[in-house]
């Protein structure tokens, strides 16, 4: 059933690697004029795809810097790895980029998985599990350094939790989040849409009307875009690379958007 609880909403990943940042900045300023709701990053410190070690850049120092730069959009990581920063770390951040931009930062966070990052930089990658057992443990002392920020965040800061995992991770969702990203075609989201609708009634929480539904599409709207609608999806993310960051399936969402408002 389509969601009329959230505004359909289109967002952009542009992707920090291979290019230089003067293409990212030129990139950040095509997609708020095309129209996008959201632009995201992603929280690596190497590429995922193309060259291994070619040109790469940080998330949230970046963040800082679209904050200034961009006037309408939101903004966030999709999604800021927890194991990279303590939580308290992590929510001061946040609070000070939702002030940089007037309040307009969705805090995206997720367990983590990219090997290399850990390995490169010394985290401890420890196992699936362990992961997101840390997520839990710093999803409530994240919330908790937010409230006690001086000055507050201008307004509750939204939590964009990805993942897919049934059992744990649609429960943290369930409990903690405001939007869901979710990764597949239809048929998943429906179905993983649905246990995180009975984790929700599990914590006592009306998942189906409080979490927004977000998913990565690459194909044109018109092949997906009204199917993943109906299976309740409202914020739809295009991932596009450096050095050229194409926005042409960007628009065509836009338009795809602007006919169903």
């Amino acid at each position: 059933m389509t969601d009329t609880t959230h505004p359909i909403r289109i967002g952009v990943q542009l992707q920090p690697q291979h290019a230089d940042y003067a293409q990212m900045r030129d990139a950040v300023r095509r997609a708020e004029d095309a129209g996008v709701d959201v632009l995201f990053n992603w929280d690596h410190f190497f590429p995922l795809s193309g060259d291994p070690d070619g040109k790469h850049y940080e998330c949230w120092t970046m963040l800082g810097a679209w904050a200034e730069q961009t006037e309408r959009v939101q903004i966030g990581a999709l999604v800021s790895c927890n194991s990279y920063r303590n939580p308290d770390l992590l929510a001061d951040m946040a609070r000070t980029v939702d002030h940089i931009s007037g309040g307009r930062l969705i805090l995206g966070i997720g367990a983590g998985w990219f090997a290399k990052d850990y390995e490169q930089f010394g985290y401890e990658f420890g196992t699936a599990g362990s992961r997101i057992a840390d997520l839990g443990e710093a999803l409530p002392r994240i919330k908790a350094r937010l409230a006690a920020g001086n000055p507050a965040p201008t307004r509750e800061i939204p939590v964009l939790i990805g993942g897919g995992g049934e059992k744990k991770t649609l429960r943290l969702v369930a409990e903690h989040a405001d939007v869901w990203h979710s990764f597949g075609d239809v048929d998943t989201l429906t179905r993983k849409s649905a246990i995180l609708d009975e984790h929700g009634a599990a914590v006592g929480r009306d998942t189906a009307a409080l979490v927004e539904r977000s998913v990565g599409v690459g194909a044109p709207p018109e092949e997906v875009g009204d199917k993943l609608l109906d299976a309740g999806a409202t914020l739809f993310t295009i991932g596009t690379s450096g050095p050229d960051y194409d926005l042409t399936l960007v628009e065509q969402w836009v338009r795809w958007r602007d006919e169903r408002r």
